[in-house]
């Protein structure tokens, strides 16, 4: 794959994650009666998630945004593949249609893994190409 390439993939699923955690997060935060009946009545989780979980979308797509540092990025990878992992497996033994988003974003998430050495002046040791960052 030319650097051309990567680059525009990186940067298409940066914007897919990004947009998707921003606008999970603004759920949220601005349509809270209508998260806490979604998680009450068909995820049957606790409530009391909501307001972390935001803040931490927030806070995660700052962080692949800006990537201050490759450990911090790398943290946050890990903690958004594990997170729509779990999303998606909540949706579909919920029987709630609404895990295609999670998955799309997962999908988007490793492609943004895979191409970030590539891309970024900040380097990864874990991800490909990252060998010489360690």
């Amino acid at each position: 794959m030319s650097d051309g390439t990567a680059r525009w993939l990186y940067w298409i699923s940066t914007g897919i994650v990004a947009l998707v955690y921003f606008a999970g997060a603004a759920f949220y935060l601005f349509m809270h009666d209508m998260a806490v009946e979604m998680y009450e009545k068909v995820l049957h989780y606790p409530t009391y998630l909501i307001q972390p979980l935001a803040i931490l979308k927030i806070v995660g797509a700052v962080v692949i945004l800006w990537r201050p540092n490759a450990m911090l990025a790398d943290w946050a990878y890990g903690a958004m593949f594990w997170h729509l992992v779990l999303a998606v497996s909540a949706h579909l033994a919920a029987g709630d249609p609404g895990w295609p988003p999670a998955a799309i974003t997962w999908v988007a998430l490793i492609i943004l893994w895979l191409t970030a050495n590539r891309v970024r002046k900040v380097k990864s040791a874990y991800a490909p190409g990252g060998e010489a960052a360690a």
